[in-house]
Parts: C-alpha cells; sequence; structure tokens
C-alpha cells in the first residue's frame, strides 16, 4: 500500500514538471510564485517533498490547470483542451 501511494505522488511530481515544461516555466519562476526556493521547488518537483492541498491548487493556479490534469496529465488531451478545459 505506502509501495502504491508513493509511486502515485511520484506521478503527479512528475505531472507537474511535464506541464511546467509545457508551459515554458523556469523552476525559479515557480518557486518564486510560490514564495519558496528554487531548491524546495525542484525537490516538490522530483517527489521529494510532501505537498498540502493548497500548495497543489496554488501550483494548479499558477500553471493555468485544474487539479485533476495535475494528477492525471494526458498529453493529448492537454494539448487540445488548454487551460482550464
Amino acid at each position: 500500500m505506502k509501495e502504491k501511494l508513493r509511486l502515485e505522488m511520484k506521478e503527479v511530481a512528475s505531472n507537474i514538471r511535464k506541464v511546467r515544461e509545457f508551459r515554458n516555466y523556469t523552476q525559479d519562476y515557480l518557486a518564486a510564485k510560490l514564495e519558496i526556493s528554487q531548491n524546495a521547488y525542484s525537490k516538490i518537483e522530483l517527489g521529494y517533498s510532501k505537498i498540502t492541498l493548497d500548495r497543489l491548487f496554488h501550483i494548479a493556479l499558477i500553471l493555468e490547470v485544474q487539479v485533476m490534469q495535475l494528477l492525471y496529465f494526458d498529453k493529448d488531451s492537454f494539448n487540445k483542451l488548454g487551460p482550464f478545459a
């Protein structure tokens, strides 16, 4: 159970990175928007840091996507639907 949870959390972290890269945003940019260091932000994308729901929603807002798009990233539907679809 714990292993499945860890893998799903890593997947969400990876999805955050994918959307950030799709938007051509830097880690520095997101870190500044979140008011954290770039190193702290990097740990989020690597799955080293657990994030709160508040932080997840804030990241989604900055990336201009719905939270569900961070939980279940699908590149094809993301390209078709765009932000907040």
